[in-house]
Formats: C-alpha cells, structure tokens, sequence
C-alpha cells in the first residue's frame, strides 16, 4: 500500500514535469495565469536544479530529460529501500 502511494506520487510528478514542458511549446501561453502559475511553482523547484547544471545547447533546454530521468532512479532507490524495510 504505502510503496504503491510513493510511486503513484513520483509518477503524478512525471506527468507534472511532462505537460510542464508540453506548454513551453505554446507561444503564446500567459506563465502568470493560474493553474499554469501553480503548476510552474510546482515544477521549477525540482527543474531549476539541474538547469543550473545543464546549459541549454542551441536554444534548447535538456535539463527536463535529465530532470526525468533523475526522478525514475529515486523512485526505484526510495521503493527498493522502503520495500526491503518493510
């Protein structure tokens, strides 16, 4: 029960970051207007880490791949640890 809950939050966190990218595809989209505004907070947290690490390259932003990818370990590290636990 609680390993399915952690991954269901890692997973509805994926989808976050995902359509958060989705949007940077719509010119004309108003970053200040909610629920938009919520969902930025929200993701930028996590993605503002690793932009610091990752420059964009020729006008484009891999930060959210390797965002992603980041994400998919810990949920695999913190699900083995709490599985092993209990």
């Amino acid at each position: 029960m609680i390993l399915h809950l952690i991954n269901q939050i890692f997973y509805f966190y994926g989808i976050l970051i995902l359509i958060r990218i989705f949007l940077t595809w719509i010119p004309t989209i108003d970053w200040d207007s909610q629920p938009v505004k919520t969902l930025r907070i929200i993701t930028d947290v996590y993605l503002d880490l690793f932009r610091r690490i990752v420059p964009p390259f020729g006008g484009l932003d891999f930060s959210p791949i390797i965002a992603i990818i980041v994400l998919q370990i810990l949920q695999v590290i913190i699900t083995s640890f709490i599985g092993s636990i209990l």
